[in-house]
This record gives structure tokens, C-alpha cells and sequence, in this order.
């Protein structure tokens, strides 16, 4: 059984990476799959009200299972049944690359954002981040 970690984020590549990861439960036999959303938290001291303070904890959990309880729906109707959601918070590549050792994973299956060469070079990207870190083979989707 092939088991593969998704992240998701509740973009339209997100999307498109569920749409992938059905046809290759279609195609390849039995797929276990395991959707993962990472909350980073605020992107910058001040971009949110104090990050301990615990209405935000609770609006940015809620948000993060609404997003992956939309997510488990797409990923079934896509074809998915053997599928599970996980929610975790940190750094997205590191997290990432976590959750699929913690889970064995044999693939992980993620979007790309399209950013272009240069803005990669200088940003970098999760997806990146995670294809120099992981141990198992990633699938980019653009």
C-alpha cells in the first residue's frame, strides 16, 4: 500500500494536488493518505493580535480544521477513501518532512506556488525546503 503525506493549504493548487493524488489511488491500487495543514503562525511580530492570546489560538485552530475538513471532502471525492487529516504547527517544511518520517510515508505530494527561478533563489520556498530535507521522494505539483 503506497502511503502518501499531502499538504495542504487551501489554495487551488492544493486543490489540483488532491486531484493527483486520486489518480493515483485510481491508477496504482490501495492508497493511504494523510492531509497535513501547518499553521506557521503570524508571519511577523504585530501581523496579529498577540499570538498567545487565546481568542486567536482558537480562531487560527478553527480555521485550520475548517480548512482540512474541506480538504478530507475534496480528497474523497477525488477518490480518496483511505484518508486522515492532521493539523500541526511550525515551521511548514520542517513539519512537513516530520510528519511524513513520523507516519512512514513513502511519498510526500505537494503544490507549487509557480514562483519563477529568481524569486525562488531569493525567498525560497516550502516546497524547496522540503525536497532538500526529505528522505522519501517528493512529488511537486504545479
Amino acid at each position: 500500500m503506497l502511503r502518501l503525506l499531502i499538504a495542504v493549504d487551501g489554495s487551488a493548487n492544493a486543490g489540483r494536488v488532491l486531484e493527483v493524488a486520486g489518480r493515483l489511488a485510481r491508477q496504482g491500487g490501495l492508497v493511504e493518505a494523510v492531509l497535513l495543514n501547518v499553521d506557521e503562525g503570524p508571519g511577523y511580530p504585530g501581523a496579529l493580535p498577540p499570538f498567545d492570546d487565546t481568542t486567536t489560538v482558537s480562531a487560527r485552530r478553527t480555521a485550520q480544521e475548517m480548512l482540512l475538513a474541506d480538504a478530507l471532502a475534496q480528497a474523497r471525492a477525488h477518490g480518496l477513501e483511505r484518508v486522515v487529516s492532521q493539523a500541526a504547527s511550525g515551521t511548514p517544511a520542517s513539519e512537513i518532512v516530520r510528519v511524513a518520517a513520523d507516519r512512514v510515508a513513502h511519498m510526500i505530494v505537494m503544490g507549487t506556488r509557480g514562483m519563477t527561478p529568481l524569486g525562488g533563489l531569493f525567498l525560497g520556498s516550502v516546497a524547496q525546503r522540503v525536497v532538500h530535507l526529505s528522505e522519501v521522494p517528493v512529488l511537486l505539483v504545479k
